[in-house]
């Protein structure tokens, strides 16, 4: 399956208490959509999925199948350093009717390479579903090496893709050229888009596209249509933007920005906090001068 080349991080919206809002979750996700994204990631990160329980995230999931699951696709967070409990979460994934899931590598536990090579293998085993792998290093203290990935795109026909948010862009070129044919790789940093495309990925899961899609949808596009003129003159751009919502601790800015441009999703959940007044100010100036609000 295809899994689309704009794929948006979702914020998971909360009500004033804290609770979550499935309805606003499905206006959200037509909303993305709307704006260019083919595909959206629900429950990773950016969804805050270490404050979720399994029941909130299955909620999210079909709601979101049910809001927007013809018109892209949807990838659950389904990922976890259990494997046991990423088995069970993908099965609810799988019986919400999502299109994929996503597979982060096991955080705080740090397993060996082997051990990375089991735990991804027994989860996608489990599962009909398409597998995206999720190599985010400086989030998980482990990375995934390379050589993992390839072994694992050979052993595993559904592990079809891989979100990589690394500060060097050699993984993706060495995969690109040595997995499978139709292994798809995406930068999971806005800002390494564009180079990311040009060393072999498809597109990004991005967190930008919650404010600026249709620009995002058209820097990918122009860049495979080979108008590479123009998407550099976008990726310079929206590079401010990218820089900005990463300012203070994710997904905190983004949901200040969407509240900025009059689609409030509430606030975040603790550990996490809102910016400080300072922050906040930085983030509406830069917003104002990318003409987002």
């Amino acid at each position: 399956m295809n899994l689309g080349t704009l794929l948006t991080a979702m914020v998971t919206p909360f009500d004033r208490d804290g609770k979550l809002d499935v309805q606003r979750a499905k206006e959200l996700a037509v909303r993305l959509v709307d704006q260019g994204s083919d595909g959206l990631v629900v429950t990773g990160t950016t969804g805050e999925s270490p404050t979720l329980t399994l029941d909130e995230k299955a909620q999210l999931w079909q709601a979101v199948v049910d809001a927007v699951g013809d018109r892209a696709t949807v990838i659950a967070g389904s990922g976890t350093n259990s494997t046991a409990a990423s088995v069970e979460a993908t099965r609810r994934a799988e019986a919400a009717g999502v299109h994929g899931i996503l597979l982060v590598a096991p955080y705080y536990n740090r397993p060996s390479p082997e051990g990375l090579f089991q735990h991804f293998r027994t989860i996608a085993r489990a599962t009909r579903l398409d597998v995206m792998l999720y190599n985010i290093p400086v989030r998980t203290g482990v990375e995934i090496p390379v050589e993992v990935t390839l072994r694992l795109a050979e052993q595993c026909p559904n592990i079809r893709a891989q979100k990589e948010s690394h500060p060097s862009l050699d993984g993706i070129g060495r995969i690109a050229r040595d997995a499978p044919r139709g292994f798809q790789m995406f930068s999971g940093d806005d800002s390494q888009t564009l180079p990311a495309m040009a060393v072999g990925a498809v597109g990004v899961v991005s967190v930008a596209a919650h404010v600026v899609g249709p620009q995002m949808r058209e820097m990918v596009d122009a860049f495979r249509s080979g108008a590479v003129r123009r998407a550099q003159e976008l990726h310079q751009r929206l590079l401010p933007v990218f820089k900005a919502l990463f300012a203070f601790p994710s997904p905190a800015p983004v949901k200040w920005a969407l509240r900025y441009v009059g689609f409030d999703c509430g606030g975040v959940r603790l550990p996490l906090v809102g910016p400080s007044a300072r922050e906040e100010e930085a983030l509406k100036d830069v917003l104002h001068q990318a003409g987002v609000i």
